[in-house]
């Protein structure tokens, strides 16, 4: 019961943090424009490249606190708690002097904005730092409260700030100051509640009792597990941040707020996905552990076609009916116009990596840590020349296209490295039937999804019925042409195999 709350939770949790992440940009592209919407593309990646300061601490004492809950020592726990509380606290301070020392680069030499002037945007760069410095011990409260399994608490904090973040933005821009830097500054007080009150939670949850200074041997027990996740996250946020990196600077702001944009749009899949990961993995990690690979071969390939056979023919319809949505979402075309190709690009992509994630879920469950940091280090070599050379030719639709080879080869190359380890001889058939049906089913769903909106041009509603009806069918179909799937369904142990028990 305490597992379905926490999942129902999470999903909960990251469900509204979307919406009002979507719900506000209409709003941010009203008041403030398609330009300055390119500093909150520019801020997102700054975060997310600044988490790589982490250093693996935030997983690491979620599964230290779960391991001491489960021992009873949770006056371990409570030290470890104090001592990481202190390096993230001066984390925060080095964060904001190293952003306010580069603000003058960044402004002048980095981005190129035609209608901003630098000492605007010296001052949103330096209250960019200042978000990202309030907002970073929040990752050390969220990853105790979830090694406690108190999801609900965290999740319920969570969705009381971003609503409250979301609602008073708004109504900064509409009723008081329609600028970055008043939204900003908002942002700040927000994130430092949000702390405050995780911080609380957690020490409410763990207690205080016992507390001691701060330890040293505490960080060295701890240090292994943590660099190891840390050079995993380094590789993975540099390849799906490097897109961004490299545009913000080749590109103008209005561009690259459209490259921001549409990669808001696509991000959107991002929430099937990681629920989805979070299912698998400890599935398959149990199967590996009873040495059962047989039944791991066949839930592998099972739960692939399942996933591709909904995801796939989802990801087709944000791609083919991008400008509509996105007209009907912002309600101006000349931004549904840009970024509808955009758009189309970066979704087949994150389609890609999408599926992927079972191949991750199957290293990770045999403890190959080396296996994605080696395909993950590959893939850099390819893609910085690639984005850098897509971009000068084709400006921020380069910039997708890189990402789509970037994840084609990713999954050629991740396919072949993962199988010629592990589950030797099923790589092609899982590439191939697996995922291949339900992708060649979703092309020619598109192709379709297509024809019909020029049947019906102009009715936007009417081509998202089309397109949902057409969906439904290749979703259907791909069920129904997998050999694993019919056999699941035929037989009376339906439950037991796509649970993966006995």
């Amino acid at each position: 019961m305490a597992l379905s709350r926490n999942l129902l939770a999470g999903l909960a949790n990251s469900f509204c943090t979307a919406l009002v992440g979507l719900a506000v940009i209409p709003i941010y592209l009203k008041y403030l424009g398609v330009e300055t919407y390119g500093l909150i593309g520019l801020f997102t990646t700054i975060q997310a490249l600044l988490s790589l300061l982490d250093l693996g601490m935030a997983p690491t004492i979620s599964r230290e606190m779960a391991r001491c809950s489960a021992t009873g020592n949770i006056r371990e726990a409570r030290n470890l708690l104090h001592t990481l509380s202190g390096i993230y606290v001066a984390t925060a301070f080095v964060i904001f002097i190293l952003i306010y020392g580069l603000t003058a680069f960044v402004a002048n030499q980095w981005l190129q904005s035609s209608q901003l002037s630098v000492a605007m945007l010296e001052r949103a760069i330096i209250l960019m730092g200042f978000v990202v410095s309030c907002r970073w011990p929040s990752a050390l409260y969220q990853g105790a409260l979830m090694g406690m399994e108190r999801l609900v608490l965290s999740s319920c904090i969570n969705v009381v700030t971003t609503s409250i973040s979301g609602i008073g933005a708004v109504s900064i821009l509409a009723f008081i100051s329609p600028t970055i830097e008043a939204l900003f500054v908002w942002q700040a007080g927000v994130a430092l509640i949000n702390v405050a009150a995780l911080r609380w939670a957690a020490w409410a949850v763990i207690g205080r009792e016992g507390v001691g200074k701060f330890n040293i041997d505490a960080l060295k027990r701890i240090w292994r597990f943590s660099a190891g996740l840390s050079g995993i996250a380094l590789s993975a946020v540099l390849l799906t941040q490097l897109d961004k990196i490299v545009l913000s600077k080749m590109l103008s702001l209005a561009e690259f707020g459209q490259y921001v944009l549409a990669s808001t749009v696509v991000g959107g899949l991002y929430l099937l996905i990681t629920p989805v990961f979070n299912v698998v993995y400890p599935r398959f990690s149990a199967l590996v552990a009873e040495g059962d690979v047989v039944k791991l071969t066949h839930i592998y390939r099972l739960w692939t076609n399942i996933f591709a056979g909904m995801f796939f023919p989802l990801a087709m319809l944000l791609a083919v009916l991008a400008k509509d949505i996105v007209l009907l979402w912002t309600r101006n075309p000349e931004i549904a116009t840009g970024v509808a190709p955009i758009i189309m690009l970066l979704t087949f992509g994150s389609a890609l990596h999408g599926i992927m994630t079972f191949t991750y879920a199957l290293q990770l469950s045999y403890g190959m840590t080396r296996l994605p940091l080696a395909i993950n280090s590959i893939l850099l070599i390819i893609v910085i020349p690639l984005i850098v050379t897509l971009t000068r030719s084709y400006g921020a639709k380069g910039g997708a296209m890189a990402w789509l080879v970037f994840h084609v080869l990713y999954m050629l190359l991740g396919t072949l490295l993962t199988h010629r380890h592990l589950l030797k001889g099923v790589g092609a058939k899982w590439l191939f039937f697996d995922v291949g049906i339900p992708l060649l089913l979703s092309l020619i769903g598109g192709v379709l999804i297509n024809y019909l909106s020029k049947e019906n041009s102009g009715v936007e509603y009417t081509k998202m019925a089309y397109g949902g009806l057409t969906a439904l069918v290749v979703s259907i179909l791909s069920a129904l042409l997998s050999p694993n799937f019919r056999s699941v369904v035929l037989s009376p142990e339906c439950r037991e195999k796509i649970n993966g028990r006995r």
